[in-house]
């Protein structure tokens, strides 16, 4: 995976944002301030604006890149959750041109670790880690047992979809719908619905990268 890749999954993290951003404001308004769809939209707009001005020339420094819109651009929790998700991946990546399927896997796993260190959360208390840590779990698991990029991407892409849908049976625990209590039962978390975004984003470019390089002439995929 190069740098054009993971510009490639920002720009479709950012489309699909878009796409869901009134749904994404309906689960906000049973838990929350009905304002993650909104902010939601603004900081991966931003951040698909602040990566065609600089054009980052490596998988890190797009991460990179897009913790800083983030963190700069999203109101609310989110910013910096997601920020410093997506700067944790960075660091992990590096300089390095290219990285792997398993460099990948690193990189989420340190973004799981960066926003549980802040925002102190654990599966079960009604988050995006109720989405993102088995996304990583599954995305790990494929890659263990000797699968490619673009399964793991879609391991990790459903895992998060059933991370979400378990949400719904959960009570809250942090955050400001903490405060709801029992009332947040039965709705699904906003949070973890936007990480099913951002992680159908990155399996969907994966997979057109994967068709790509299946065609004669084309090589094989990073």
């Amino acid at each position: 995976m190069d740098a054009s890749m993971f510009r490639a999954w920002i720009h479709e993290a950012a489309r699909l944002m878009v796409d869901n951003t009134d749904r994404l404001t309906r689960l906000d308004s049973a838990v929350g301030d009905a304002d993650h769809g909104i902010n939601m939209r603004r900081g991966l707009q931003a951040a698909v604006a602040m990566l065609d001005e600089t054009g980052p020339s490596t998988p890190g420094a797009v991460l990179a890149t897009v913790g800083r819109a983030l963190i700069n651009k999203t109101g609310g929790a989110s910013g910096p959750l997601y920020g410093t998700g997506f700067r944790q991946a960075a660091r992990t990546l590096g300089e390095d041109p290219e990285v792997s399927a398993a460099r990948l896997g690193a990189a989420l796993a340190a973004a799981l670790t960066g926003i549980q260190r802040i925002g102190a959360a654990l599966e079960g208390d009604k988050t995006m880690i109720d989405a993102l840590s088995p996304a990583v779990t599954a995305y790990q698991a494929v890659i263990d047992s000797g699968g490619d990029l673009t399964d793991a991407t879609r391991a990790a892409s459903d895992a998060a979809v059933r991370g979400l849908k378990q949400t719904v049976g959960m009570q809250a625990r942090k955050g400001r719908a903490s405060y709801l209590g029992a009332r947040t039962i039965g709705h699904e978390d906003p949070g973890a619905a936007s990480t099913v975004l951002i992680l159908s984003a990155l399996a969907t470019v994966t997979a057109a990268s994967g068709r790509r390089s299946e065609r004669p002439g084309t090589g094989a995929a990073s």
